[in-house]
């Protein structure tokens, strides 16, 4: 079935699709090498993906939220890890271009690098709080000396580090006692990247520490105040459940195919004219279709009707749950279809299972989501 809106958009992932033609053909090598994708990024440079997001007065695209879900989509079908990182920073420039929060010198700056192919992330995550979603206040600190501000610390999961240009970095500030943001050059005097990461899903995020050493930053680069942000829903973060869907269908489509082709010599036909084969297929689109109508029916909501954003909070944040469990569901009916064969490490589903695991521990976290809905549930009068 197809979600696309406009002729426009169709028109543009169907180029989308012939520039990453070759992603899927990288993927075996990079995942056993345990590599970071670097040509799939570049390549996604050379198309001008990493600016859909970015308004078009900088010179981006001025894609649309439901324009970046449908690349997302098709990215993570090709190469999950390629989609996840890229998603983080497209992310990022429609976060920062809807808050409408930053010192407007600051923000055309880094808008203008970004039209020209700067990479930029969120670097918030370090050892002892966890995820920023549960609140722990960050280790790392800046300290206010004269005109700047010296920051040192250490950030885990830096999605995207080996080709980041720009971090936008959240510290504890002792002067406003309170936690803020501030955008840092990769090139800044005392930042470095140390290789950390050593996972067996989403191996190619190249999500390393960034490490911090007195880190001297202009107060103009003081870009955001944790108590100043407005507590306005994060519609952008639907790039993650578009990611593991996208990965999903990548399982179900291999596991189709495997099953058209493979004939045991026990049988007189391939499997897929088994009951217990067919039964599987159907349950994985079940799944597939409604994962994918939750996900575009809540992307759709939230750009037409903007008065309801306060409303939609609550489905986007289950729209994550539903669809990054969905998707776990999914790559094991495809597992189950092609038997062990799926185990080998030759097999792409192996990958894939270890990859949509990892949507588990993106924010929202199930736990919080299950929460909230109860609360909601409970407060209605």
């Amino acid at each position: 079935m197809s979600f696309f809106q406009t002729e426009e958009q169709k028109e543009y992932i169907n180029k989308l699709e012939l520039a990453i033609a070759s992603f899927s053909e990288r993927e075996q090598e990079l995942d056993e090498s345990r590599s970071f994708p670097y040509q799939n990024i570049r390549e996604l440079k050379d198309f001008g993906y990493t600016a859909l997001t970015l308004p078009k007065e900088y010179g981006g695209r001025g894609g649309t939220l439901y324009d970046f879900l449908l690349g997302q989509e098709l990215i993570a079908s090709k190469s999950g890890s390629t989609a996840l990182s890229i998603g983080w920073h497209l992310g990022g420039i429609m976060e920062i271009n809807e808050r409408k929060n930053w010192n407007s010198e600051v923000k055309e700056e880094l808008m203008k690098n970004v039209a020209k192919g700067a990479l930029v992330n969120r670097a918030a995550t370090e050892p002892k709080t966890g995820s920023p979603t549960r609140g722990g206040r960050p280790e790392t600190t800046a300290i206010l000396e004269g005109s700047s501000y010296i920051i040192t610390g250490r950030k885990t999961f830096t999605s995207l580090s080996p080709m980041l240009d720009y971090f936008i970095v959240s510290a504890w500030v002792p002067k406003d006692e309170s936690i803020g943001w501030f955008l840092i050059h990769r090139d800044s005097a005392g930042v470095s990247i140390e290789e950390t990461w050593d996972v067996i899903s989403m191996q190619g995020t190249g999500s390393h520490d960034l490490v911090m050493d007195s880190v001297k930053v202009d107060t103009k680069y003081y870009v955001e105040n944790q108590t100043k942000r407005s507590a306005k829903g994060a519609p952008w973060l639907l790039h993650i459940p578009a990611c593991y869907i996208g990965i999903a269908a990548a399982a179900r489509d291999y596991s189709v195919s495997f099953a058209k082709t493979y004939t045991p010599n026990s049988l007189p036909g391939p499997i897929a004219e088994l009951p217990n084969v067919q039964r599987l297929i159907g349950e994985m689109d079940l799944e597939l279709l409604q994962a994918r109508h939750f996900l575009y029916s809540v992307a759709e909501k939230w750009e037409q009707q903007p008065k309801e954003h306060e409303k939609l909070t609550v489905d986007l944040a289950a729209v994550k749950t539903s669809i990054t469990n969905s998707a776990i569901k999914i790559v094991d009916m495809a597992m189950r279809i092609a038997g062990a064969q799926s185990l080998q490490r030759k097999s792409p589903l192996q990958r894939f299972y270890r990859d949509v695991r990892a949507g588990l521990h993106n924010p929202p976290m199930d736990d919080a989501v299950i929460s909230l809905l109860a609360k909601t549930a409970l407060s209605e009068e």
